[in-house]
């Protein structure tokens, strides 16, 4: 964090310093919410969750080094800010410390699927350039944002910002912690339509972070999404598209996917052009890609730095189209962070595209788990995805949990004849089934929502520990 004296903290946070004479304190270490996390310097934020309170480990910050606290009332272990509302506060000070990082771009990234793997994109490419802040794996709600933001120094030139949502004014309220100069729109998806309502109301709230831009800011739009591209309409400021097939200011071409579903392709802008070779399995990454070249050329960098950047970025999160190649020959696809109707269409398409990729084709055996928060679509939307397995010409799918039957239902039903299906209990059974019948050449995909814990599964194949 910019380092400040804890009175300074208390006039961003709205309180009060407890003992008063400790308002010389200068916190210059991590901002955490987690006491195992404190360490030299760190300002701890005492919430108060839902299952714990997080004052009944200010003692243990202390002892790993915290030198301050947020709190709602006064404790004894540390000198303390007391404010009326922790988590209130945790965001008034994370604006104060963006408000005085000088310099600073803020990009923040939205979408129903594909958020965490372009911010890990865009953090690696802007790297290239200055300091840039990026959220650790996904964390992008009221806690994730300020947390983020607070990790911002004086040498800090890029702020990237991962926003989710999971009703409508949540983004509003998430861009006045960290207000965007680029607005990176991705997509509209039913994911957590079981929350919103409506695909309508998911489109209005992820339209919230275009609207937070002031005049001078860029938006990013995908014109491949309608419901994204009528954005425009919802902002003041410029508006750069990005398609991977229609008209758009930024374009892909020659798009081409190698043996591990990694996608080569031209990128194409109003001055020129540019060869990209992702190191991200999927094509679906194409898209993200595009978006992050037009952040990039917001940002200063040239066409040049932003295809040679992208080309050398790794996967940075875990259990994202995650790629194992086991001593067996089995390849296994670990990508059971989460889980929604159009991120399992384009899982799948990268299994069919790895399958077909090689010769003789490799067997292709996709495993896949619940997708939660669909509501009353979520019947007819896992019925969907089995047909996909089905019409994709998936090998061998294998359906883990009662709950996500519907899945099997659909593949059963769908176009395709020559998939077999196995319905299982558990992820259990599923490893022992899958350990009887792999073969060496096989690929594997792993695809769920994050309960359903199919990326543990994913991590017992290829022989890492796993929580018990």
């Amino acid at each position: 964090m910019i380092p400040m004296p804890l009175r300074d903290v208390a006039v961003l946070a709205d309180g009060s310093v407890h003992p008063v004479a400790t308002g010389g304190i200068v916190v210059d270490g991590p901002v955490v919410t987690d006491s195992r996390e404190a360490g030299p310097g760190s300002l701890y934020v005492a919430r108060v969750g839902e299952h714990a309170d997080g004052h009944a480990y200010v003692g243990a910050a202390h002892d790993r080094g915290a030198v301050a606290a947020l709190t709602s009332r006064v404790v004894d272990e540390l000198p303390c800010v007391v404010v009326d509302d922790v988590q209130t506060a945790f965001g008034r000070l994370a604006r104060g410390v963006v408000d005085r990082a000088t310099g600073l771009t803020v990009v923040a990234v939205t979408g129903s699927s594909g958020k965490t793997s372009t911010k890990d994109l865009l953090a690696q490419v802007l790297g290239t350039a200055g300091e840039t802040v990026a959220p650790v794996n996904s964390l992008n709600g009221e806690i994730g944002v300020p947390l983020t933001a607070c990790r911002v120094t004086p040498a800090t030139r890029f702020l990237v910002a991962e926003m989710g949502a999971r009703g409508v004014g949540h983004l509003a309220y998430l861009t006045t912690i960290a207000p965007p100069d680029v607005a990176v729109v991705l997509n509209v998806g039913v994911a957590h339509v079981g929350e919103f309502g409506s695909k309508e109301a998911v489109a209005q709230a992820k339209g919230e972070l275009v609207e937070a831009l002031r005049p001078e800011g860029l938006a990013v739009l995908n014109a491949d999404d309608p419901e994204v591209a009528k954005m425009r309409s919802r902002t003041q400021a410029r508006v750069v598209t990005v398609s991977t097939w229609a008209d758009a200011d930024i374009r892909a071409a020659d798009v081409r996917l190698d043996a591990l579903g990694r996608a080569s392709f031209v990128v194409e802008v109003p001055h020129g052009r540019a060869q990209v070779d992702l190191q991200l399995s999927g094509a679906h990454h194409v898209g993200n890609a595009l978006a992050v070249v037009a952040t990039a050329l917001e940002c200063g960098l040239s066409l040049d730095q932003a295809a040679t950047g992208l080309s050398k970025a790794r996967p940075a999160s875990r259990w994202r189209m995650e790629v194992h190649e086991r001593p067996d020959g089995v390849t296994v696809v670990n990508d059971a962070y989460n889980a929604n109707p159009d991120s399992m269409r384009a899982a799948l398409e990268a299994l069919r595209s790895i399958g077909r990729g090689a010769q003789p084709h490799r067997r292709t055996w996709a495993v896949l788990g619940e997708m939660l928060e669909l509501g009353g679509l979520s019947r007819s939307e896992h019925e969907r995805v089995g047909g996909w397995a089905s019409a994709l010409g998936v090998d061998r799918l294998v359906v883990v949990g009662q709950r996500a039957r519907a899945i099997a239902d659909g593949a059963v039903g769908g176009t395709g004849r020559h998939t077999e299906v196995t319905l299982v209990n558990d992820a259990d059974d599923a490893y022992d089934l899958l350990q009887a019948h792999l073969q060496s050449g096989d690929v594997v995909l792993l695809k769920s929502s994050r309960d359903a814990g199919l990326r543990w599964l994913g991590d017992r194949l290829v022989g890492m520990e796993v929580p018990e």
